[in-house]
């Protein structure tokens, strides 16, 4: 198996530089169609479930605490204070320095580490166990959830946007 680093580190940095991105698109469309900020990002996709802003914040809490929990780094604090658009793409920002800080190196060992989590208390699991199985799963959701809530306010976004690219390389002729 691989270094823990390569299942984690990459993805992070990829769906949360393609949240930045819709992000960016939300913000354009409110402005062009009159929608007020606050509301938009105050909009879920069912009353039980986070709204946006939330769904962003929680999508880099995710990132940064699987880094921290695989590497055992401090994780730093992010205060949920956040009112606009600029303010998500902000803390983004901080998500994307904290993750992209770690080397391949931090993640020795990380597949046996013990992770725990506070709200499953007397339990663990371990390091590619969280990872493949909890925070990479959970993440995801997080992120397909602000997207699908920008997408829902009429936001001209695709699968693409999601995606965020794909290393396509050219077919050589033989």
């Amino acid at each position: 198996m691989q270094n823990m680093y390569t299942y984690t580190v990459p993805i992070f940095v990829k769906m949360l530089g393609g949240l930045k991105n819709v992000l960016a698109k939300a913000e354009a469309h409110a402005k062009e169609q009159g929608i007020a900020e606050a509301a938009f990002l105050s909009d879920a996709l069912a009353p039980d479930m986070f709204p946006l802003k939330k769904q962003v914040q929680t999508s880099c809490d995710n990132a940064v605490g699987a880094v921290s929990r695989l590497t055992g780094k401090e994780r730093p604090k992010m205060e949920d204070t956040e009112t606009t658009f600029a303010d998500l793409r902000t803390r983004i920002d901080t998500a994307l320095a904290y993750v992209q800080s770690v080397s391949t190196q931090d993640f020795d060992g990380a597949e046996e580490r013990r992770v725990t989590l506070p709200y499953y208390p007397d339990k663990y699991m371990t390091g590619v166990e969280y990872a493949l199985e909890y925070a990479l799963p959970n993440f995801l959701f997080h992120v397909v959830t602000a997207y699908g809530i920008v997408r829902k306010n009429g936001t001209p976004i695709g699968k693409a946007d999601f995606i965020n690219g794909l290393p396509l390389r050219d077919i050589e002729s033989a």
